[in-house]
């Protein structure tokens, strides 16, 4: 499975907060306490919790499907400039049957571009974004293509992030400026192909304009790209070419090579720069990215996981690992063997006579001495665990919720299913609910007591 990026985390975090933020707190007792067990500051605790609360409501799934939508979406766009740009090169061109209009054709290559680059650099100037349609489409396309209903708040939190350190213009510029750099290219592959396996003739014609307008227009474009080495019609080739009825044939791989030039110079060498320099400004601004601690959302959290005192745990106890219940702590990490029960009625006598090393955690009975429990267990994970449950009792969801929850906390865990009372007998099928339920949580248990196991680790 693939590691998450520090943006991931970031991201996951506000779309956590956008998520209670419109819908309301999330269940998060167990998150809230691993957070706080954990040693860093507040932003490392908020993320710590939002990660967790991520996994467990699938969001984390979500943000890897989003991501993989946006793959396939840039992709797409990817295909669709490539086939546009072999789009210009031949409507720059034509069919070769009649001469080529060299100025039409220019405009046909580069026309579309510069207006759209224009459009973007003032935006980006004035309205700050600069995003344009491209960038927009692509993520529309990509949260489209996520389908995953707990995706609603990650395009939203992105966006959010980012603004911050107003990087949606770098991202999204990077992202334009790309796909244009690509639709050029394509442009000049097939031109290059096109003018090698057929034969064309460059005209320019005018109805109001003299032809020293396109002697100057001509090699005034073809300054810069002659420094490159493409070559620039003569004056006496430029004025020629006017005659549309005579198609200086010398002047061919001049005109060619012009309009190549053009196009390399003010077609693809800008779109290239602009390329390079909003993923260098993406790049670095991406490193600076971090969370508005004074959101109404964070602040909440402040108190929970960095309370002006915190309790530290006693005795010996165990942590763990995410919500699947079968995920413990490693085993260099826990030490120790526990025993716990759950809700025991007076009847039963308890704690039963327990060897030296292991240790009693009384029973569970209240939300207050769970809470106190779990807390020791996040901070001190046991080796092994043994959590005895009467199953006269319904296996409720209540129940195995905890268990779960406890399970979680150990390195191995073991449920005592303990024995009737003396003159009572168990209920076949509720023993039967018990067996199914912790079988589906891939969790062993044992109709006698584990104290064997519990002190050396096996039966």
């Amino acid at each position: 499975m693939t590691a998450l990026t520090p943006l991931d985390e970031l991201w996951l975090t506000e779309a956590v907060r956008l998520r209670e933020q419109y819908a309301g707190p999330l269940e998060d007792d167990e998150a809230t306490r691993r957070a706080r067990a954990s040693d860093g500051d507040l932003l490392s605790r908020i993320k710590l919790r939002a990660l967790w609360l991520a996994e467990r409501d699938g969001m984390l799934a979500a943000l890897r499907h989003w991501k993989q939508g946006a793959r396939v979406a840039l992709i797409l766009l990817a295909i669709f400039a490539v086939v546009s740009g072999a789009g210009l090169a031949f409507a720059a061109l034509g069919n070769g049957q009649t001469p080529v209009n060299v100025f039409w054709a220019l405009g046909s290559l580069l026309g579309l571009d510069l207006i759209l680059l224009i459009g973007w650099a003032l935006g980006l100037i004035f309205a700050g974004e600069g995003a344009a349609s491209l960038g927009r489409l692509w993520l529309w396309l990509s949260e489209k293509l996520a389908r995953d209903a707990q995706a609603a708040q990650l395009a939203p939190a992105l966006i959010l992030l980012l603004q911050r350190k107003r990087l949606n213009r770098w991202l999204l510029g990077t992202c334009v400026n790309g796909l244009w750099l690509l639709a050029l290219t394509s442009a000049l592959t097939l031109l290059l192909l096109l003018m090698a396996t057929r034969r064309y003739g460059f005209v320019w014609e005018t109805t109001i304009l003299g032809s020293d307008t396109f002697v100057t227009l001509t090699q005034g474009l073809g300054t810069l790209p002659s420094l490159l080495g493409f070559s620039v019609p003569s004056e006496a080739m430029i004025r020629a070419s006017g005659d549309t009825a005579l198609v200086v044939e010398n002047a061919r791989q001049s005109w060619a090579a012009w309009l190549v030039g053009v196009l390399v110079v003010y077609g693809i060498v800008p779109r290239l720069l602009l390329t390079l320099l909003c993923y260098g400004r993406w790049r670095s601004g991406r490193k600076h990215l971090t969370l508005d601690l004074s959101e109404p959302g964070f602040v909440e959290l402040r108190e929970r996981l960095m309370p002006s005192s915190e309790r530290l745990g006693v005795n010996d106890a165990a942590p763990a690992q995410l919500h699947q219940v079968t995920s413990g702590p490693p085993a260099a990490q826990s030490e120790g063997a526990l025993l716990v029960a759950i809700e025991l009625d007076e009847q039963r006598p308890w704690p039963p006579k327990l060897p030296k090393g292991i240790a009693d955690a009384g029973i569970l009975d209240s939300r207050e001495s769970r809470r106190n429990l779990l807390d020791q267990l996040t901070r001190y994970p046991p080796a092994r665990l043994a959590i005895a449950c009467d199953p006269r009792r319904s296996p409720d969801r209540g129940s195995l919720a905890l268990i779960a929850e406890l399970a979680r906390c150990a390195s191995a865990t073991r449920i005592w299913l303990l024995p009737a009372p003396v003159g009572e007998a168990l209920d076949a099928d509720r023993l039967s609910d018990w067996h199914s339920a912790l079988q589906q949580q891939e969790l062993h248990w044992a109709d006698s007591a584990p104290l064997t196991w519990l002190e050396t680790g096996h039966d």
